[in-house]
């Protein structure tokens, strides 16, 4: 396998095949969006449409790494994941692990090996204080790796340059005043106008 300058297996897909048989290697498709896009600055773009503390961080955090590598972001939230914007609920994401086959508590494994990593009983979720102490157990971990939380990561995030959009449609739906939405928010804007914002952008659904 050939290797580039930082000592990286290049994937071979065909091209050597192609070479060895005689025949001549199919020349990448050079059409004018994929040049344009090309040429222009890289881009990501998140789409957040779930409301609960742990997909709240993908998103955010993935956008704070691009932001630092000098790709422009763009961030839409949609459904429920204008809870990430709403400065009614902002702060107080829950995270339950209802429905969360994979979810597991590493700190058991100071008790015996493997505990760490056997998935929660299911049933134990649904009981009062369970939702609330897994929400502090998230939180309490976040703070320990010093990391950010969601309204600090969204000033983070804004003060970089990336920009944040609510979903109109979700806000009219949802009932959603401009006034709720953190300042952080660029505008609130149609799926249409998102969809023109993102062309070009490498698109990352949470």
């Amino acid at each position: 396998m050939p290797l580039d300058a930082h000592g990286n297996i290049i994937p071979d897909f065909g091209t050597n095949a192609a070479r060895s048989s005689g025949a001549t290697p199919d020349t990448p498709s050079t059409s004018a969006a994929g040049a344009a896009a090309a040429a222009g600055p890289r881009k990501m773009a998140f789409i957040c449409s779930k409301g609960n503390l742990d997909m709240a961080y993908p998103a955010l955090i993935m956008a704070n790494a691009a932001l630092s590598e000098g790709i422009d972001v763009d961030i839409f939230f949609t459904f429920w994941g204008l809870d990430l914007v709403d400065v009614r609920t902002a702060d107080s994401l829950k995270f339950t692990f209802s429905g969360n086959t994979a979810m597991h508590m590493p700190e058991l494994e100071r008790l015996r090996g493997g505990l760490g990593t056997a998935s929660m009983p299911q049933a134990l979720a649904v009981l009062p204080g369970v939702t609330g102490f897994a929400t502090r157990m998230m939180k309490k971990q976040m703070a320990d790796l010093e990391i950010p939380t969601v309204r600090e990561m969204l000033e983070q995030i804004s003060a970089m340059g990336g920009k944040l959009w609510a979903c109109k449609l979700t806000v009219e739906m949802m009932k959603i005043k401009e006034a709720n939405l953190v300042s952080e928010i660029d505008a609130i804007i149609s799926a249409t106008d998102f969809i023109e914002k993102s062309a070009g952008a490498q698109i990352v659904f949470v």
